[in-house]
């Protein structure tokens, strides 16, 4: 999937110029245009020229895993991640089999969607942990749960050939969406699996603080497991909801570059997905958007994978 990487600019008529098509490794993450039905979200991720989507399961379950699988491959785009499973730290009961078997659903829509898209697909599924469950403030016992629960998945997941990606998050989110803070924490539940199982999920935005973040990279890919790296920037102040805090790529003060080269010095050659949570992104037109995320990538991002 490497080759030249250059930066998208739409010509008068909305086209984009030969000299200036999105990098090939570019992928949107749905949740970028989030308002976007899963037939507009291929579409105009298609139109721009864009080779690849991650898509979320919530689009998908609207117009059912039949029809988003046809959906996709007519639209010819490879398919990158699926998001999201997790949600792991509830203590044993009904609601954490529940849970369990959601995930059971979510490894299966992976499995189907990787199959429909274009070559270079990947069977990769998000794993969000969850947070500390009501009134909880064991944080370590949170975390043995997550890793419980993906050793009950393990074995499905291998057998329907779909990789598991834990992704860490920031640690302002270890309350209530994701235990799992770090990337050596993420690698740590990993090491118990086989890479082609269990691996991490590389998102700038969760990452970029962490000290040992570069030395974890690293560490990622000499073992093999890094399954995804997500890019979008961080910008302060922070909105009154931070989950909606992610910015376009080169618009915060994310090190873009060293986080890159980092990742392409462990040999990772797949897609890239901008993944964007923020309402006013979310209010503008889905193919302004998509063309604003490439031209973005291309400044921000493309340099570094040469």
């Amino acid at each position: 999937m490497s080759g030249p990487s250059t930066s998208a600019g739409a010509q008068e008529d909305g086209s984009l110029s030969l000299s200036k098509r999105p990098d090939p490794r570019l992928s949107i993450n749905q949740a970028t245009i989030k308002y976007a039905n899963l037939e507009t979200a291929l579409k105009v991720t298609a139109d721009a020229g864009i080779q690849a989507i991650g898509l979320w399961r919530e689009p998908v379950n609207e117009v059912g895993l039949d029809v988003a699988a046809g959906m996709l491959s007519d639209s010819g785009l490879r398919f990158t991640t699926h998001c999201r499973g997790g949600f792991f730290t509830l203590p044993e009961g009904p609601e954490r089999l529940v849970a369990l078997d959601d995930n059971r659903r979510a490894i299966e829509e992976t499995a189907t969607l990787a199959a429909a898209g274009a070559e270079g697909s990947t069977a990769t599924l998000v794993l969000v942990a969850g947070g500390l469950p009501e009134g909880s403030r064991d944080l370590i016992g949170a975390r043995e749960r997550v890793r419980d629960a993906i050793g009950t998945l393990a074995p499905f997941a291998e057998q329907a050939g779909v990789t598991l990606a834990i992704e860490p998050l920031h640690p302002m989110y270890a309350s209530d969406r994701a235990v799992v803070s770090t990337l050596g924490q993420a690698l740590d539940i990993a090491a118990d699996f086989e890479p082609s199982v269990v691996g991490a999920a590389v998102d700038t935005f969760h990452i970029w603080w962490d000290p040992q973040v570069l030395e974890q990279i690293a560490r990622a890919g000499r073992e093999g497991r890094i399954t995804t790296y997500q890019v979008c920037d961080w910008k302060t102040p922070l909105p009154a909801d931070v989950l909606l805090s992610r910015h376009h790529t080169g618009d915060g003060v994310i090190d873009f570059a060293s986080l890159t080269e980092a990742v392409v010095a462990t040999g990772y050659d797949r897609d890239i997905e901008v993944e964007i949570f923020n309402a006013d992104i979310w209010a503008q037109d889905p193919a302004e958007v998509v063309r604003r995320t490439a031209e973005a990538f291309g400044a921000a991002v493309s340099p570094h994978l040469r």
